[in-house]
């Protein structure tokens, strides 16, 4: 299935785009994780208009194609991080609803018992190492997980994921070069939604195809449909197995879009309403899986039958939440360093 990239003057040119094939039952697992993390974060949105959710809170809503057709290709003991728009990531990994709804409101029933909110949760036993608030870090921290799994030779990969703003940052490029001097197990994932914070990709960006950003220092990448699960999948399937065979990193563009804004205070300005509403016309993942479903025979009646078993697993998890207590006082003295 993988195809060998070519050499080129300054390092390798993009593999060939391999075909997308799920079937029937794991694309409608896929369908139904997508549309947990579309239906769980129009409920966060909620919650944090009527203030029940404090702070920055970054929604992944139009961008569940990304991760979930990720995890379709990884298994136990990866290693999954992320930036601050990470809660689908979370739910991605498994992690449960109630646990990230609850951290979102700041109550101790929360993966870091309210202490982290949206920015920073983790479970080390769903192999997610956390989504990161400042800008473009956790790839450094993604290499060294990579690093990790290297010297261990455990067979494992490390998933790092950054936006198309954190991909201009220094430390991104120190990645690339570490990584691939080692041949680390990392696969690189720019989801590129198009904006960082208020700023297009166009205006903050000279490269015009950041697929071909890790050519300098000779990683094989591809440029992705990440509003397409099947294809996310595919693109996945060919990076994973380059990284177990021991060949190193390899980057993918995932190019998405986020339907909402930078955050929750963002009015996103900067672009039109019109914009935003041909990309859910058009685009849409949940409405693109959904049409490959109903080609492999289920029906209209069964989908909105799973849509309503979410919604109903969403409000418990927001009712749970809120009958959450907050943290213990004393809760600010624990979790500060590590026990020798």
């Amino acid at each position: 299935m993988a195809a060998t990239p070519e050499k080129t003057k300054r390092g390798k040119k993009p593999a060939a785009s391999p075909a997308a094939s799920m079937d029937r039952d794991e694309l409608l697992a896929a369908y139904g994780t997508m549309l947990l993390i579309r239906r769980f974060e129009e409920k966060a949105g909620q919650l944090y208009g009527m203030g029940l959710i404090a702070g920055f809170c970054h929604l992944y809503i139009g961008q569940e194609a990304v991760v979930v057709g990720m995890q379709h290709t990884i298994g136990q003991g990866d290693e999954v991080i992320t930036s601050y728009r990470d809660h689908g990531h979370m739910l991605a990994c498994g992690m449960d609803p109630k646990g990230v709804m609850a951290e979102l409101t700041g109550r101790s029933g929360g993966y870091s018992h309210g202490k982290g909110g949206s920015m920073h949760m983790f479970s080390k036993e769903k192999g997610f190492f956390g989504g990161h608030g400042i800008v473009g870090a956790q790839v450094s921290l993604g290499t060294g997980l990579g690093f990790s799994n290297w010297y261990r030779e455990n067979d494992r990969v490390s998933l790092t994921y950054f936006g198309e703003g954190a991909s201009n940052q220094g430390q991104v490029y120190e990645s690339f070069n570490l990584a691939n001097l080692m041949k680390l197990p990392v696969v690189f994932i720019i989801e590129n939604n198009r904006y960082a914070m208020g700023t297009s990709v166009e205006r903050s960006s000279a490269s015009r195809d950041l697929s071909l950003n890790g050519v300098p220092w000779g990683m094989p990448s591809l440029a992705v449909d990440g509003m397409d699960v099947l294809a996310v999948k595919a693109a996945g399937e060919l990076a994973v197995a380059h990284c177990r065979a021991g060949k190193g990193p390899f980057l993918l563009e995932m190019k998405t879009y986020r339907y909402r804004g930078h955050s929750m205070s963002d009015p996103a300005k900067y672009r039109t309403r019109e914009e935003v509403q041909r990309m859910r016309a058009e685009h849409d993942s949940l409405d693109s899986a959904k049409k490959h479903l109903e080609e492999l025979g289920i029906t209209e009646a069964a989908l909105k039958q799973l849509d309503d078993e979410i919604k109903a697993r969403v409000q418990e998890a927001a009712d749970f939440a809120q009958a959450s207590p907050e943290p213990d006082p004393a809760e600010l003295w624990t979790d500060i360093l590590v026990g020798v």
